[in-house]
């Protein structure tokens, strides 16, 4: 499991009797990592660059929703992008064939990315001359949303295949979105099973209030709304 999360120094010190040395060691890579997060976001303040997380389950369109972000923006926009996956370059790799910066963390073990990891790659990007930098997350609806990287937004895919009690049963993630994002409605009709309103209460439930939006990459059906998002996010 994750080196950099806790999950391997849980297993390794859990057998203490008082577990003390878990907590504390987590309790350090905690501090550690938000030390960093807030050095980074001054960074990006600095810069005037809206930082964004994107968060959700492998599969769920975070790539297809930047493709379609970038083709619809990238002309009035400054955009770049930070992904983070276990392993290979491929979503780097389609981000850059649309003409935009990609900078690529490979997390090798570690289940999500980090503070530190996101402020390696920030000295890669011309942060001058930037409006927005997206960081595609690890796909995991667990620990991204525990580490605070600097970004000012959190945003979390929820696509329809997945089903609409995602919310409730991974509350942490979506507790902490600033805007919920339901991807891949262009199959809705063939899904019955995944009511959006339903995905909708169980976000309420949790006691937030972020918006709400469905839409498609694919089709386009819906992105109106998320550039609308964007851009009033830019006007903070």
């Amino acid at each position: 499991m994750c080196e950099t999360c806790g999950c391997n120094v849980a297993h390794v010190l859990g057998h203490t009797s008082s577990g003390a040395e878990t907590v504390e060691v987590l309790k350090d890579l905690l501090e550690a990592n938000d030390h960093q997060a807030r050095h980074n976001r001054e960074h990006f303040d600095q810069h005037q660059v809206l930082a964004i997380n994107l968060m959700s389950s492998p599969g769920a369109g975070k790539t297809s929703l930047l493709e379609a972000t970038i083709d619809s923006l990238a002309g009035d926009l400054n955009i770049a992008v930070i992904e983070g996956d276990l392993e290979t370059e491929n979503d780097a790799i389609r981000i850059r064939d649309k003409g935009i910066t990609a900078i690529q963390i490979s997390t090798g073990s570690a289940c999500h990315l980090d503070a530190h990891m996101v402020h390696a790659a920030t000295h890669e990007l011309p942060l001058n001359k930037l409006d927005i930098v997206f960081i595609e997350n690890v796909g995991n609806l667990v620990c991204p949303a525990s580490f605070d990287l600097g970004q000012h937004r959190n945003i979390a895919l929820l696509s329809t295949p997945e089903g609409d009690d995602k919310p409730a049963k991974y509350p942490v993630m979506f507790r902490t979105a600033d805007l919920i994002l339901i991807t891949k409605s262009d199959l809705l009709e063939l899904l019955d099973d995944f009511d959006p309103d339903k995905a909708g209460a169980y976000v309420r439930a949790l006691a937030n209030p972020a918006p709400v939006l469905t839409l498609s990459a694919r089709s386009g059906a819906g992105m109106q709304a998320w550039f609308d998002w964007l851009r009033a996010g830019l006007r903070l």
